[in-house]
């Protein structure tokens, strides 16, 4: 029976897996990596160059020209009997090279994929291959960090997970070491991580559950690969057309033959002789009716197509799957990460009793703010300073995020009005925060500038940010004790976005002075509103008007 971690208390998890917050012994460990095996998804057996090779002359028009070459030999038509047999050898070799190259292109990606996660070993932190990870392990995450197997949560402080690839949710969940019930789907399983997701804030301490094929992405794993593997409309074609040539080859045969020898029989003629002229012409013109390019110019089609989706970064480990995809009419997919970019992005702020429009999608800083951002600068401010991600350009240009997804978005904000958050901040440095939790609903941290001034950045959800706001930032930029009225507006606004699909966040700030660590939150300053969601992908409308263009259903 499967154990239910999200419902057990911590103690109870631990008892139960024999391990404790002092983690295992490495010889514990070196037992436990015999027994459960390493923490890897069921990889299918490498295919040999060999085998790849003879598995193209599985294809029945392939066989079909084999046939077409041993009876080229037998009638004396060797030169016909080499063509065939040129052609057989190349779109053999074709095929080969094609799914050879891809078959090692995806190992490649395997290898890529390596990862280290650190664990607690003999009462010490230890960095260890991700593969040697084993039930009862103690694993200690934290933001950016790749979860590698299944855990229950045993130390907690304001872990956050990104889960879209077991679950799809685009906004990262807030942990608890508090049992949960255990009739609750995956993504409302607090109190667990799980193998894929990846942590986006806070740090925690997990003992690890299950590993492998015995995660919950080992379940899916193990699904997909349970399924049968169907041939391609274009083998069943090809089936089809083979045995439609094949038969109408042999008909040909019997029937020129029983023809001739009919014949040959009426006259008086009939010989020995006369019998094995005839039964060769027979073979000759059944040969003469196999199509001897065809296999070829389906191989050399199919390669020219498996070519073409690696320039788009698409492998394709079987040459007929490529005929596959113009075979398809419905294309079911998922939003995030798919229709979207699984980058949250501020679209909107709301400044001084104002909506002001953000350019750009996803986590590139370019583009622009449609409003007055000398007026918003504290906003900005906030915006860069109070956040614990962090923005990383790529190689080729691109961007990706070390971090919490919202914080990130913050993070192009302050990009986007001309603000360098790498720069600022070390010329401001951190020197308190209240961190963030899904009780207070918001965080706060305060900076210290070069001219030694202290500021009080802060940022949450809206109605909680009010609650610790006495004054208002106006579209000046000028700062004045806050009202009801504006305190209407302000909600009004964060509800009008959040019907645009938006998630809200209000910013606010103060000059700390000297007061106390406990007052920092007290008297603040609203600065404003940002609006965010995870944005379509630029390329997402063409990609549905092309799929409607050529008849398929997404």
């Amino acid at each position: 029976m499967k154990k239910i971690w999200h419902s057990m208390k911590t103690d109870e998890a631990l008892s139960t897996l024999g391990a404790s917050k002092d983690g295992l012994t490495s010889e514990e460990a070196a037992r436990r990596l015999s027994t459960h095996g390493y923490n890897e998804l069921g990889r299918q057996d490498r295919a040999s160059a060999l085998s790849l090779f003879l598995g193209q002359f599985k294809n029945v028009l392939i066989v079909i020209l084999l046939i077409a070459t041993v009876l080229s030999l037998i009638v004396g038509e060797t030169v016909d009997a080499l063509i065939i047999g040129i052609i057989v050898l190349f779109s053999a070799l074709l095929g080969f090279v094609q799914e050879y190259r891809a078959e090692r292109a995806l190992e490649a990606l395997k290898e890529m994929l390596h990862a280290t996660i650190t664990v607690v070993r003999d009462g010490r932190e230890d960095k260890i291959d991700a593969r040697e990870v084993v039930p009862g392990d103690i694993m200690s995450l934290e933001a950016g960090d790749k979860v590698p197997a299944d855990g229950r949560l045993i130390q907690n402080a304001s872990l956050q997970c990104d889960e879209a690839p077991l679950t799809g949710e685009s906004v990262p969940v807030q942990k608890t070491v508090d049992p949960v019930p255990g009739d609750v789907p995956i993504g409302d399983r607090t109190s667990m991580v799980f193998t894929g997701s990846v942590v986006t804030y806070g740090r925690a301490m997990a003992v690890v559950t299950s590993t492998g094929m015995n995660t919950e992405f080992g379940s899916i794993a193990r699904e997909v690969a349970s399924m049968k593997a169907d041939k391609t409309p274009l083998e069943r074609r090809t089936e089809e057309i083979g045995k439609w040539l094949g038969l109408s080859a042999l008909a040909i045969c019997v029937l020129v033959i029983g023809i001739s020898l009919t014949r040959e029989y009426l006259q008086g003629t009939l010989s020995i002789n006369s019998g094995i002229e005839m039964m060769m012409f027979g073979v000759a013109l059944a040969v003469a009716a196999v199509p001897e390019a065809l296999a070829a110019i389906v191989t050399g089609a199919l390669a020219i197509g498996m070519r073409e989706m690696a320039k788009r970064n698409a492998l394709v480990r079987r040459m007929p799957a490529v005929e596959t995809l113009g075979c398809t009419t419905v294309i079911c997919t998922d939003k995030t990460g798919t229709l979207t970019k699984g980058e949250m992005t501020v679209r909107r702020v709301y400044f001084g009793g104002a909506f002001y429009d953000v350019e750009g999608a996803g986590y590139d800083p370019a583009g622009k703010v449609d409003g007055p951002i000398n007026e918003m600068r504290e906003l900005m401010m906030c915006s860069a300073l109070c956040n614990d991600s962090a923005l990383i350009r790529k190689a080729e240009g691109s961007w990706s995020v070390k971090g919490d997804p919202t914080e990130a978005a913050l993070l192009v904000l302050a990009g986007k009005a001309g603000m360098d958050p790498e720069k600022l901040r070390p010329s401001h440095m951190r020197i308190d925060e209240v961190p963030f939790s899904s009780e207070r609903k918001m965080m706060s941290v305060v900076v210290e500038s070069p001219e030694g001034r202290r500021t009080v950045y802060a940022k949450g959800a809206p109605e909680v940010m009010l609650s610790h706001a006495k004054f208002i930032a106006d579209s000046g930029g000028d700062v004045r004790p806050i009202t009801k009225d504006d305190l209407e507006s302000v909600m009004s606004a964060s509800e009008q976005m959040a019907s645009s699909a938006l998630r809200v966040l209000a910013l606010a700030y103060k000059d700390a002075g000297s007061e106390q660590h406990e007052q920092h939150e007290d008297d603040l300053v609203f600065a404003g509103l940002v609006g965010m969601m995870d944005p379509p992908r630029p390329e997402a409308m063409e990609a549905v008007a092309t799929c409607r263009r050529v008849h398929m259903k997404p």
